[in-house]
């Protein structure tokens, strides 16, 4: 609730200082307000349909799908509020002058529709703005209703000032009200970025990372205040992983230091011009080590690989078509036949893609599961799913396919594995309606000894 409430604030504060500024010049020069608030009117209701529909569409789409798209919403919330804290910064001490001559320049020009354009374009751009940012709050709150009375609650104190400030009865600070309110809102877009990046890994576009970091349940048990401080203002889960911290520390760092670096401190225009060269010249120099550090040519590729658990091999034999061993050190030895040859790029290198679904991979059930069953299969409790509002048990349908892949260039192995595709559909246990999870889970896999290959592109078999 308090971070929706400072959200509102803060972008309301910014859309009704322009209203303010605008209304109180055109009172004083003598000039009819009404196309000013009937540009103002139209943008809010487009900000208002904007969030709505967002919301409806994203409810609409299936889990994976679902967690794509929050993904982008939190992500264009992070990119706003860094481009508004640093539009900000630079133009908060003169932004009623600013304004004052937008609006004098439009009045100039002898028409209402100027004025009208003027308050849609300040109006509209805040609102798509609290809209995004909104949206990806509450997508990451525990307590919707609570994060919704918070943003409304905030939209209705900016009002109330710009009211003042239009009537001439409040004197706002403004430099140092969005210097502290920027602070706020850069961890409250840190916390957006580990709930982005978790949710990039439930919709299968990260799977770096996810190992665990600290568990800070004993700090914020579920339900407790600071589980809402900790979890619902700032974003930041109780099973934090290694790559939500780093996108966390790597964005919180920076722009606390953007935010709070003393203007004496700034460097003059021959500095930045310094500054930047100097970086340009680092990322160059990194370039180039790494084009040096890579290897080039082509390595001789083995028929047979060690499976990553240390026991056994993987071996193929023949590529027309091919025929793939598996020698496990304890268990049977499994022989399968690959089809549907596909040229694929993998580590780095054109090669043809060969697979196989093992019948006996394939299989349906339909069964239980509580709450901790579901964290343990998942390592977290999977994205989309709370234990306050979804308790469990669920009644659970899963389907499961087996997948055998290999990848063969030059005529050799290059990497191989058996990976099983689990699809869990869940109802009940405190679900309005189902809810498609998916588990992939990796069987065996090849120990590849190379991390690069450059191939010639004719030297696909």
């Amino acid at each position: 609730m308090l971070a929706t409430f400072v959200i509102g604030l803060r972008e309301g504060l910014e859309a009704v200082l322009v209203i303010s500024i605008v209304a109180a010049f055109l009172k004083r020069n003598g000039i009819s307000r009404r196309p000013m608030w009937l540009g103002v009117a139209l943008a809010v209701l487009i900000c208002v349909a904007v969030g709505i529909g967002l919301s409806l569409f994203d409810q609409s789409l299936p889990q994976v799908q679902q967690e794509a798209l929050e993904t982008i919403i939190g992500l264009l919330a992070v990119i706003f509020v860094v481009m508004m804290i640093v539009w900000m910064g630079k133009h908060a001490r003169g932004l009623s002058a600013e304004i004052q001559e937008a609006a004098s320049t439009a009045v100039g020009k002898g028409t209402g529709w100027a004025l009208i354009v003027m308050a849609f374009l300040a109006v509209v751009k805040e609102g798509f703005e609290t809209a995004v940012f909104l949206l990806a709050t509450l997508q990451a709150s525990t307590t919707v209703w609570a994060a919704a009375i918070g943003a409304v609650a905030g939209i209705g104190v900016a009002c109330l000032v710009g009211y003042g400030l239009y009537r001439g009865s409040v004197k706002l600070n403004l430099s140092r009200f969005f210097r502290i309110s920027s602070v706020f809102l850069v961890f409250v877009a840190a916390g957006l970025l580990m709930t982005a990046v978790r949710k990039a890994h439930g919709a299968g576009w990260i799977d770096i990372g996810q190992q665990r970091t600290v568990d800070l349940s004993w700090l914020a048990p579920v339900g407790s205040v600071q589980s809402a401080l900790l979890t619902g203002v700032l974003g930041i889960p109780s099973d934090p992983r290694v790559i939500e911290v780093l996108a966390w520390v790597l964005f919180l760092v920076p722009m606390l230091a953007l935010v709070l670096w003393p203007r004496r401190w700034s460097p003059s225009p021959r500095g930045r011009v310094a500054v930047k060269a100097s970086l340009a010249a680092a990322a160059a120099v990194v370039a180039a080590v790494l084009a040096l550090a890579v290897p080039s040519g082509m390595p001789s590729l083995p028929t047979t690989l060690a499976l990553s658990d240390g026991g056994g091999t993987v071996q193929i034999d023949g590529q027309q078509p091919l025929r793939l061993r598996v020698s496990p050190a304890s268990g049977d030895e499994e022989r399968t036949t690959l089809s549907a040859p596909t040229a694929e790029q993998h580590l780095g290198a054109p090669t043809t893609r060969w697979t196989a679904h093992p019948d006996s991979g394939s299989s349906s059930a339909s069964t239980t599961l509580t709450l901790d069953q579901l964290a343990t299969m998942f390592g977290r409790i999977p994205v989309g799913i709370s234990a306050l509002k979804n308790p469990g048990p669920f009644q659970a349908a899963q389907t499961r396919e087996d997948t055998i892949t290999a990848w063969t260039a030059a005529g050799g192995l290059v990497d191989a594995n058996r990976t099983a595709h689990t699809t869990i559909v869940l109802t009940g246990g405190g679900l309005t309606g189902s809810r498609t999870l998916t588990l992939d889970r990796t069987d065996w896999s090849a120990a590849v000894s190379y991390t690069h290959l450059t191939l010639p592109t004719n030297s696909r078999v």
